[in-house]
Order: structure tokens, then sequence, then C-alpha cells
């Protein structure tokens, strides 16, 4: 779990950097860093999805994930939810913080490396990825707090407890999390960032946290699957 204390850390020492800069950094600045922030998530995200299509053993699964987990999330309305609970708390002083961290989380955590990292560390005790991407983190989060604030502190318990929960399983069972089930989810989470992407150069809201449940239903099938 060191690689994952690592990263967390650097999370936070990045926010609490970022935070300090933050008064200091004039608006057309922060605009600037808001759009790269936006172009970076596109990157990342179209990227993890091209590149993980060849892997998928079912190439329809993803649109089938992505359109039912979509129709959940929206019946739950879990993006109007997180949004009102952070501004809510935040008491109106930071109206973005809750669309800034939504997708510093999802950054963050639906990534190969923040994914692939944690299962490799709890099979083989390497923790390169993770310290790879802690490197990112650590920029990333501190661009992010320079334009929403210290309430982006908040990303990094998220994120503990999600590359804790795939060391854990790996560690249980080390054929829980299958290759194909893993290409699965990043195709899945690729788009997800991408999404957020979008949002963030203001192109189209496309309630990225909605699809959340689009990542249980792989998990889902390749559970049924495994019956079988």
């Amino acid at each position: 779990m060191i690689g994952t204390i690592v990263n967390t850390v650097c999370i936070i020492a990045g926010t609490i950097t970022g935070t300090l800069l933050h008064k200091g950094i004039k608006e057309r600045y922060k605009t600037t860093l808001y759009n790269g922030l936006g172009l970076t998530c596109l990157a990342i995200g179209l990227n993890a999805t091209i590149s993980h299509l060849h892997d998928s053993e079912y190439p329809v699964l993803f649109i089938v994930s992505l359109c039912l987990g979509g129709v959940i999330g929206s019946a739950i309305d879990i993006d109007g939810r997180f949004k009102r609970l952070v501004i809510k708390h935040s008491k109106g002083k930071e109206n973005n913080l809750a669309e800034g961290l939504s997708t510093a989380i999802l950054l963050y955590c639906i990534g190969p490396l923040s994914m692939l990292g944690p299962v490799i560390s709890a099979l083989k005790g390497d923790n390169t990825l993770l310290y790879t991407n802690s490197t990112l983190d650590l920029v990333s989060s501190t661009v992010f707090a320079s334009t929403y604030g210290i309430g982006m502190i908040f990303a990094a318990p998220v994120l503990f407890c999600w590359q804790g929960m795939f060391y854990m399983i790996t560690k249980l069972s080390s054929s829980a999390i299958s290759n194909e089930l893993m290409a699965e989810l990043l195709i899945i989470g690729g788009l997800m960032i991408t999404s957020s992407g979008l949002s963030l150069l203001n192109i189209k809201d496309c309630k990225t946290l909605n699809y959340l449940p689009s990542l249980v239903i792989p998990i889902l099938w390749y559970l049924l699957i495994s019956l079988i």
C-alpha cells in the first residue's frame, strides 16, 4: 500500500501548493489553466479508450454499459446530488468546485496507472506505476487547486479508497480482476474522462457522474460469465 499512500500524499501536497498560488493567479491565466485541464482530460481519456479497444473480448459491452449505467445514474441523479452536496458544504463560495472535484476524482482514479498500479503492487510488490502516477497527480492537483481552491483536497481520500479497493481485491484473489475486465473498465473510464474534458471546455455538459454505474456493468457481466 506504500505506493497508494505516496500517491495520496502527493495529491494533498499539490492541493496545498495550488491553493497558496490560487489568489496570486490572474483571471485570464486561470481560464488558460481551465482550458488546459480540459484538453488534458480529452487526451488522457481518448488514449485510455482507444488503446484498450483491441483488448475487449466483447466490443459492444462498453456501449451497453454506458447506456444502461447512464440511465441508472440519471434516475438516481448522481451528478446533481453530488454538485448540490458540494455547493452546500462550500456555502456557495466555490460555484465551480463540484465540477472541478468530480473531474479531478475521475482523472485521478479512472486511468491506467491508477487502476493497474495497485494491482501490480499487490501481485509483484512493484510500485513503479503508482510512483509515476503520483508525480502526474502532484502536478495536476496543483493546477486544479490553483483554479478551484482547497476543496480539491477531498479527492485524496477518494483516491486512497479507490486504489485500496483494487489492492485488497487483488491480494484476496489474484484472478478476480482479469486483463479482459480491466480493459473494459479502462475503455469506459477513458470515455468518462473525455466527457469531463468536454464539460471543462464548455463544449457539452454530459453530467459525467451519472455514468458511474457503467463501471459496475462489466464487473457483473464477467461475474455472470464465470458462473455459467
